[in-house]
């Protein structure tokens, strides 16, 4: 039996442990509603993960490329972002996944001589979480975007509507002009 088909084979409690220590990651109260509660109204976070976490183990063991697994990656990465997830632990759940897999697997791997095998693997959720950590400062980016649009939009706004605003358009008016003339002076 070769590595892909002993994943495949112990899929399900793979799934099971990769999803319980991915949950643990979070604060006791929150690890508790995310894996209880079912609902995907109120709990999506909790069957977010779930879903992509199924998804990407199942294309994982399928040796898919990056463009089969960014979705599944990008949609559990968006809400570690957004959670203001530190990047370390933002990526940590790549990490946790070949945890899981050396303990669930340990003695068959031992068994059946995959320890070359398994080392791909690993190299494969290595360039995972590399991926996953591009995607992780792609979403911190737009969020800090976001973030100064918004504080843009609050101080226009509060500056027109403390009629602040005609005057320092008046002030930046004459700076302009006042370049404009030295500039024709000295040339």
């Amino acid at each position: 039996m070769n590595f892909k088909d002993l994943l495949a084979k112990r899929k399900s409690a793979i799934r099971k442990k990769w999803f319980e220590a991915v949950i643990n990651d979070y604060p006791a109260d929150s690890s508790d509603f995310l894996r209880k509660q079912k609902d995907r109204f109120l709990n999506p976070v909790g069957q977010t993960l779930l879903e992509n976490i199924n998804s990407l183990l199942d294309e994982i063991i399928l040796n898919a490329d990056s463009e089969k697994v960014y979705p599944y990656l990008n949609d559990i990465i968006k809400i570690k972002a957004v959670q203001d997830f530190s990047p370390s632990k933002a990526v940590s759940f790549i990490y946790i996944l070949k945890r899981v897999v050396r303990e669930e697997l340990e003695s068959d791997i031992e068994k059946n001589k995959l320890t070359e095998e398994l080392k791909s693997f690993e190299t494969q959720l290595d360039n995972l979480a590399l991926l996953a950590f591009d995607i992780y400062m792609k979403c911190r980016e737009r969020i800090f975007d976001l973030r100064v649009n918004e504080i843009k939009t609050l101080t226009f706004r509060l500056l027109k509507r403390a009629n602040v605003l005609h005057e320092v358009e008046e002030q930046i008016s004459e700076i302009k002009a006042e370049t404009v003339l030295t500039q024709n002076i000295k040339g």
